[in-house]
């Protein structure tokens, strides 16, 4: 038996590395499989489109992603090329002879990785005798009329079809790692083990199927994930077939990583196993040369958002935009599992203790979840219309005052500002006035809906009655699309209208990971999240006091529904009472908890997880050192030592704090020094620790 190869990593510049000199990255291949390469669905687009940058720089021109064939985004994302590896490009004329369809290209992101996709379609035809041969392997049955399943049994077929003419080439290398993302990836890795293929597993669950539908039913999940009949609950669903996809999936894996340790309870409970690995998802962090550059566009975008709020209340612009603040929540259309329903509630207790505490400051809150719309709302568009009448109106008023006041000047007289109006302005500014007259109240949602009286974001709100009165001082637009830059109402893409806002609120009930606030974050904006968050559970851990550097994190385990509201309400209203000045200290400290949120950091979990699958299917190759496993215990971003910049949040409905704490705050906040300590912080964290004493289960121990 030749000696093992000792497997640890180092740190070079901040990225991973192989420290082992006689494993050079070429005597192995790393394919990457998933349901949405290049084929954007939800949040796994994302993971694996911002990875693919660090992946790439690590392994070169062994490194593919597997994904399904879909032509309208192969045509805009996808530059067809040859397989530069001679042995890929066998293993696919192999596929091609016997009539499927096989392409091949580089994939137009940020480390253009090499993609290998699968026409679906095209293999459709032996769709029964893969049910068959899945049947045979796993006793998983797939019924007829679930088209996204069946479809993951021939995407599966096909993958394990390629890694077995891959394999069958090689003798001793290079070995081949697959990783597999989610249920619908996961029918190739069964399929790979039960054909007993030289191939290492991963497998990464980013939610389970089971949990996702469970809070969605208005479940208390995460109190009682020991007491479900999982069997009984996923049938009553008509989802058992999946979830069993999903859990052979699990346990046929030589290595199981999930997004955050929230979901890794979850997988122990739901999946039956626990993850070997926790591996949290990252971003492409751009910093800008200049430190401020981030608050100068927040200052460009806020602007643009102010001129929509103009026409959008054009008749009740009865407040100043100066001291108008913008909240938004955005994501997927699940009103429970994203937190709409406490956000919605919050803000009605929220609106109450702005008017009760009669204070200047308005709150426009914004919900960026797509709904099924016909088209959009007249009145918005009239709203838009009249603003842009206005605006030409005041342009000609005063391009006419500028010309008389500047003849007047030139003669050397100080003009009669009774008469450089005429009677023409005066009228012609007296109808635009009138123009804007309205005899009903700015509406709550930009477009049409279709079913508004079953929308329960309308619903709720018509229960607590937000309806932009006047009196109220928190107002509400539903956005039921997503944001686009050619929008005739609001032209911003999503980026350009976060940086715009002041506070992302994401108080959610379900959320394996949470790139909503990971997004608000990197762009310096402060946010809401929850402890059943993966990113609130992360960011509890890395910093010591999360409120200070602008995350707010909801306590929705442990504290009852409305306790839960009382405390995002509180969240809500100290944020209100801050002054610009600490609104602008908080953000400096925001943008500064980015680097946590680099895949140069967080991408050496993943190598953690495919050192630890070569350890497991290779033992007489590759030995993984005790050592190895990345540990961040430790690292803590300490609570900053000016004080936080914004008031304390009473227990009390009215937070109380005097000017003059206001004013010591900001003597005593020098952001340098704060910057520089938070920078060598960052610069520590990832030292690899000794494991833990304890006796840690032996990967057999899980097999069924």
């Amino acid at each position: 038996m030749p000696l093992a190869r000792s497997l640890s990593m180092t740190s070079l510049n901040g990225l991973p590395q192989w420290e082992d000199e006689d494993l050079p990255v070429e005597d192995l291949l790393l394919f990457e499989v998933s349901w949405e390469v290049t084929n954007k669905v939800g949040g796994i687009y994302t993971v694996i489109q911002t990875k693919a940058k660090i992946t790439a720089d690590e392994w070169g021109e062994n490194y593919f992603l597997v994904g399904p064939y879909f032509e309208h985004n192969v045509k805009t994302q996808v530059e067809a090329c040859e397989p530069p590896n001679p042995a890929v490009k066998k293993a696919m004329d192999t596929m091609k002879s016997q009539g499927c369809q096989v392409f091949f290209g580089r994939w137009l992101i940020e480390g253009s990785p090499y993609v290998l996709l699968f026409d679906i379609g095209s293999a459709a035809w032996n769709l029964d005798r893969w049910k068959g041969e899945f049947w045979d392997a796993s006793n998983i049955g797939i019924p007829f009329h679930d088209r996204e399943a069946n479809d993951a049994v021939i995407f599966g077929s096909l993958t394990a079809w390629f890694l077995k003419e891959l394999s069958s080439q090689f003798d001793d290398k290079p070995n081949i790692i697959a990783h597999f993302h989610e249920w619908q990836a996961g029918v190739g890795l069964i399929l790979s083990r039960s054909q007993k293929l030289p191939v290492a597993t991963i497998f990464t669950t980013h939610a389970t199927l089971l949990g996702r539908y469970l809070c969605a039913a208005s479940i208390d999940f995460y109190n009682n994930l020991d007491q479900f009949d999982i069997d009984k609950e996923a049938g009553e669903r008509q989802i058992y077939h999946r979830y069993c996809m999903e859990r052979a999936s699990v346990h046929c894996a030589h290595v199981f990583t999930t997004v955050s340790q929230i979901t890794a309870i979850e997988a122990e409970h739901m999946l039956k196993r626990n993850p070997d690995v926790v591996t949290p998802n990252g971003l492409n962090i751009k910093k800008f040369s200049a430190m401020h550059e981030f608050q100068n566009l927040h200052s460009m975008y806020k602007a643009r958002i102010q001129e929509f709020i103009r026409g959008h209340f054009y008749g009740h612009l009865d407040f100043s935009l100066e001291k108008t603040l913008f909240f938004f929540i955005a994501g997927r259309y699940e009103f429970s599992n994203k937190g709409a329903d406490m956000f919605l509630e919050a803000l009605s207790r929220l609106n109450f203790l702005l008017r009760v505490h009669k204070t200047d400051v308005t709150v426009v809150v914004f919900f960026i979840m797509p709904a099924k719309t016909n088209n959009f709302n007249v009145e918005t568009l009239k709203g838009q219309a009249v603003r842009k009448q206005l605006w030409d109106t005041a342009q000609s008023v005063k391009e006419k005052f500028g010309k008389k006041l500047y003849n007047a000047l030139l003669k050397g007289e100080i003009p009669d500002l009774n008469k450089i109006l005429d009677r023409d302005d005066i009228t012609i500014m007296k109808r635009a006035i009138f123009s804007t007259q309205r005899h009903c109240l700015p509406p709550v949602t930009t477009h049409n809906m279709i079913d508004d009286g079953n929308d329960p974001i309308l619903n709720t709100i018509r229960r607590i009655g937000l309806f932009n009165n006047r009196t109220d001082r928190v107002k509400v637009i539903v956005h039921p699309e997503f944001l686009s830059s050619t929008s005739p109402l609001l032209p911003l893409d999503y980026e350009e209208f976060v940086r715009g806002c002041h506070l992302g609120v994401f108080p959610s009930y379900y959320e394996p990971w949470g790139y909503t606030p990971a997004e608000c974050t990197v762009m310096g904006i402060p946010s809401v999240t929850t402890n059943l968050s993966g990113f609130g559970c992360f960011m509890q851990e890395h910093v010591a006091d999360p409120a200070a550097y602008g995350i707010y994190i909801v306590d929705r385990r442990f504290r009852s529904p409305d306790e839960s509201c009382n405390q995002l309400t509180q969240f809500l209203y100290g944020f209100c009472q801050q002054s610009r000045r600490q609104r602008i200290i908080q953000r400096n400290r925001t943008e500064r908890l980015s680097d946590l949120l680099d895949w140069r950091y967080l991408g050496r979990y993943y190598m953690h997880a495919r050192h630890l699958a070569l350890s497991r299917t290779f033992p007489d190759k590759f030995e993984m050192e005790p050592s190895a496993p990345p540990k961040t215990e430790g690292f803590r971003y300490p609570r900053p030592s000016s004080v936080p910049p914004s008031p304390s949040v009473s227990q009390h409905s009215s937070p109380h704090h005097s000017e003059g704490e206001d004013e010591d705050e900001d003597e005593r906040y020098d952001e340098d020094e704060e910057a520089e300590r938070d920078r060598q912080n960052i610069k520590s964290p990832f030292s690899l620790g000794v494991l833990p004493q304890g006796k840690k289960k032996q990967h057999g121990e899980y097999r069924n």
